[in-house]
């Protein structure tokens, strides 16, 4: 999307906005520190729901006792209308796997264009289920499958027959129903491509938008389906679960390296997502006296990232070590802010220098938390054409000092250590996913993915500055016609140096490279929470939880479940 010219001007312009440095907004750790704001893709979508009254509807419920059959729900937009279609399945606990490989699964669901009749159904009903396996047309933009948790679902069925309330305590630790293991969207499988989905489907024309959507109506029928079963078992002592312990009640999410990748081949749209968070910032950072009620409610902001935080539980030693330090530097931020509290850019420069980065970007997120009106206009901005373009008549000593400036970080690797090459990426053969192998004893790194981005800039500087020794007029495109293999990279470094931020800085082919900074990252645009590592290479976490529910579509809205806190106990909830 083309952004407006008072946009343009704070970005670019001789009276630019003062944002924060690409070397340290870029900063691959740092990415791995963000947490979800109000521009997370999340908090978008639910705004934009509520704002415009979707309405959405049951169209066809045809479950079992046991909760097992087919729902779609009718989703009617001011601009069109949707199906989503759900098939529920047995599972034997067995055969219930949340990684790629798997290929049955307790859920599976398509978010189609229109309603859907009979034959459609059928066709759908014959190919959903199967996931990769299976093909649909282009009327289907998002394919998707879960599994129960099975901590909590048969826990709150037979507690909610028995006519009880879930223990808030094992909420806590598991905070959903339903665990996604993939959403699919812009084309894979047959399905609608962004181009199409993005022009035709304005509902949906932000990124990531429909399959985030899809998520949200997961979260929803999960609610439905326990209370369906627990109804059909014991119908005299059933009691619906209590409001506030539904709407404390999200989605999980076991995120992998599928998600790396994209980080890195879409640089130009993550460059935006960075660019409108900063700008928000910036905007913010400008501000002259500040209100002294702003000032309080950012107090009682970090008092409820405090209590979240430590009711987020995780296994993994770095991510409890990372809580830990977010505590204290809440604990530290809030002392400042009563005692000496002097405006924005000064608040972010002193934590900057007493936070550790966790700390740091929990506290860019809770001052974008206080200025809706600043930020909440930016969102409409990020979505940008992606491609990379390369211009020949760029004389070659201009694009050495393109590299030499916008890629010191890329230059500053040391790539004759066998440290800096040690890994590789490739495409698994079964199903086509990302996976790291090791280049000093894994086979397949002749067929690795060009992520090594910093060791292809470093090869193009090194035979840039040799041809420019041999004839210091030569233009890119003698050089490209020279090295045509280096097309990509130069197209690359050409592109992003029109940008603000440019490039993540990481060598993704290191040895201590940690992709977890990766997705990370991408989680919290996408607004999750509660990331729960399980090794260096994925993540669980936690989607919408604490978002409104359906039938509060309609109802008065503060936008305000940023960061949901567990309930109070049943005991005192009414229902």
């Amino acid at each position: 999307m083309i952004l407006p010219a008072s946009i343009i001007s704070a970005l670019h312009g001789p009276r630019a906005l003062p944002l924060r440095a690409v070397e340290k907004v870029m900063d691959v750790e740092r990415l791995g520190a963000m947490h979800q704001s109000r521009l997370s893709f999340m908090r978008s979508l639910v705004r934009r729901i509520m704002r415009e009254c979707w309405q959405i509807e049951i169209d066809k419920l045809a479950l079992d006792q046991q909760g097992y059959g087919t729902v779609i729900y009718r989703i009617k937009t001011p601009n069109r209308v949707y199906s989503l279609v759900i098939f529920s399945e047995f599972l034997a606990d067995e055969d219930r796997n949340d990684r790629v490989i798997a290929s049955k699964w307790d859920l599976t669901m398509a978010l189609v264009d229109g309603e859907v009749d009979d034959d459609y159904l059928q066709m759908l009903r014959e190919n959903v289920p199967k996931q990769e396996a299976g093909r649909v047309d282009a009327r289907v933009f998002v394919l998707s499958r879960a599994n129960r948790s099975m901590r909590n679902f048969d826990y709150i069925v037979d507690k909610l027959a028995g006519g009880e309330q879930p223990e808030i305590s094992k909420l806590s630790a598991v905070g959903y129903l339903y665990r996604t293991t993939a959403v699919y969207g812009s084309g894979k499988l047959g399905m609608a491509d962004w181009e199409k989905v993005s022009s035709c489907f304005v509902d949906f024309n932000r990124p990531f938008s429909a399959e985030m959507f899809v998520c949200l109506m997961l979260r929803n029928f999960s609610l439905l389906q326990v209370e369906h079963i627990a109804k059909h078992r014991s119908a005299q002592s059933y009691r619906p679960m209590h409001v506030e312990i539904k709407r404390f009640i999200g989605i999980g999410n076991s995120t992998g390296l599928g998600m790396a990748p994209y980080l890195i081949n879409h640089p130009l749209l993550i460059n935006r997502w960075v660019e409108m968070r900063e700008l928000a910032l910036a905007r913010i950072r400008v501000l002259g006296v500040v209100n002294p009620r702003l000032q309080q409610h950012l107090l009682m902001l970090i008092e409820r990232a405090k209590t979240y935080t430590e009711q987020t539980v995780t296994e993994d030693e770095r991510q409890t070590g990372n809580n830990q330090n977010l505590l204290a530097d809440l604990t530290k931020l809030a002392q400042h802010i009563q005692q000496d509290f002097s405006g924005w850019d000064s608040l972010l420069g002193w934590s900057e220098l007493h936070c550790s980065l966790q700390g740091q970007e929990m506290l860019v997120s809770l001052m974008l938390e206080l200025y809706p009106e600043l930020v909440d206009e930016l969102e409409n901005y990020l979505v940008v054409d992606d491609l990379l373009d390369l211009d020949p008549l760029m004389p070659l000593k201009e694009l050495q000092a393109i590299i030499q400036q916008r890629y010191a970080w890329a230059l500053s690797y040391d790539f004759s250590s066998p440290q800096a090459l040690q890994h590789f990426w490739y495409r698994s053969q079964e199903k086509m996913e990302p996976r790291l192998g090791q280049a000093s004893f894994e086979p397949g790194e002749d067929r690795q993915m060009p992520l090594g981005i910093a060791y292809e800039v470093r090869k193009c500087f090194d035979l840039v500055t040799s041809h420019l020794q041999r004839d210091p007029q030569q233009s890119t495109a003698h050089f490209v016609l020279a090295q045509p293999q280096l097309r990509g990279i130069l197209r690359r470094v050409q592109s992003m140096n029109k940008s603000v931020y440019g490039d993540i800085q990481v060598n993704l082919l290191d040895e201590n490279v940690l992709p977890m900074h990766l997705l990370r990252c991408k989680l919290a645009f996408f607004g999750v929470g509660k990331f729960d590592p399980k090794s260096k290479l994925w993540v669980r976490n936690t989607m919408f939880q604490g978002a409104p529910l359906l039938d509060e579509i309609g109802q008065p809205f503060n936008d305000d479940w940023f960061m949901p806190l567990a309930p109070a106990s049943p005991q005192v909830v009414e229902a």
